[in-house]
């Protein structure tokens, strides 16, 4: 197992968590968090008390609030914000010596663009880059209990770097070379979790949940492949792992979000209750447009997007859904 200094960027749950597994196996961490505040509170608390108050951080895990100085002494770099906050810091960062790697999943909601072409756009198609995804919650992670993950990554050396350094008894770490597949997974199976939440939320019952996550697993490996992804990657920890995680457990911000839309609690209030970034509602509009750019059918998608813009119920997302005419599987 590989030891370094290791920038975490971003202080909510999921970074947090990745930063407490890192740090107990020897590596020197530095968790910046945007909130001066929140990066105080962490320092004195020695916990991420908004997020994983039960999870007390090492003595090699440092809350820190200087961007600049936390880039500074880090000889790995890893994102941990949220999909819409993802371009916003990467103007921010020089450009790391070794590569990127990020936890982010989603898509930016100004341009549409996948995480990997942003950073292309910066630092050229030919900079190492590692994507970390797969069916994971935040507090088994930082509990230390048994967890895979899925590292793509465009650049071998790199990609073994980032692996050894997270790769460890409880949390297995295995790589794939396809990039924009395991991106859309991770945006896509959000917006899948938000569906059956309210499915759930409805009182549908288990058939229903289940017709939702394999169409929606058809949906998200349709529009994949367009994109140029690989097939098999679908099936893999990053796609059906995390659909079946995120669909089918209450640890799940976006399910939990779908359940309250399904019991007809509004958007705001819904949100409000789950008190974290719901990446789903952020991502649905993002996937549709590049669907009906890319001519990909994403029916599941298409009916939560409409319901989060307000202009369809519940009800009536699923009776659209229902009254699709019959076709093959």
């Amino acid at each position: 197992m590989k030891k370094s200094t290791i920038a975490i960027l971003g202080a909510g749950s999921w970074g947090t968590a990745v930063a407490i597994h890192l740090a107990n196996y020897g590596n020197q961490i530095m968790l910046w968090g945007h909130n001066p505040q929140h990066v105080q509170d962490m320092i004195e608390q020695r916990c991420n008390n908004r997020y994983l108050p039960s999870d007390r951080f090492p003595d090699s895990l440092q809350p820190i609030a200087d961007l600049t100085q936390c880039l500074k002494l880090a000889k790995e770099v890893i994102i941990a914000v949220p999909s819409h906050a993802f371009a916003g810091l990467l103007e921010q960062l020089p450009k790391p010596a070794h590569g990127l790697s990020w936890l982010t999943k989603g898509i930016d909601p100004l341009s549409h663009k996948l995480p990997s072409q942003l950073v292309a756009e910066k630092w050229g198609e030919s900079y190492p880059i590692a994507i970390i995804s797969g069916p994971s919650f935040a507090s088994e992670v930082a509990k230390l209990l048994p967890t895979a993950l899925t590292l793509a990554s465009n650049n071998l050396p790199y990609q073994h770097t980032i692996q050894s350094l997270l790769h460890h008894d409880n949390l297995r770490v295995y790589l794939s070379n396809d990039i924009v597949g395991v991106q859309i997974c991770g945006a896509i199976k959000n917006v899948l979790a938000i569906a059956c939440g309210i499915s759930d939320g409805l009182g549908y019952g288990a058939n229903a949940k289940a017709a939702l996550i394999t169409r929606g697993l058809a949906e998200m490996s349709r529009l994949g492949i367009r994109m140029g992804a690989r097939e098999e990657t679908f099936m893999g920890l990053a796609g059906v792992g995390d659909l079946v995680l995120t669909c089918t457990d209450d640890q799940s911000r976006n399910r939990r979000f779908g359940l309250q839309l399904g019991r007809s609690i509004n958007l705001v209030e819904a949100e409000k209750q789950i008190g974290q970034v719901v990446e789903g509602k952020h991502n649905a509009a993002q996937i549709c447009m590049l669907a009906k750019e890319l001519g990909v059918d994403m029916p599941i998608c298409t009916q939560v997007n409409a319901l989060l813009k307000g202009e369809i119920t519940p009800q009536q997302a699923a009776i659209n859904l229902l009254n699709r005419s019959p076709r093959e599987e």
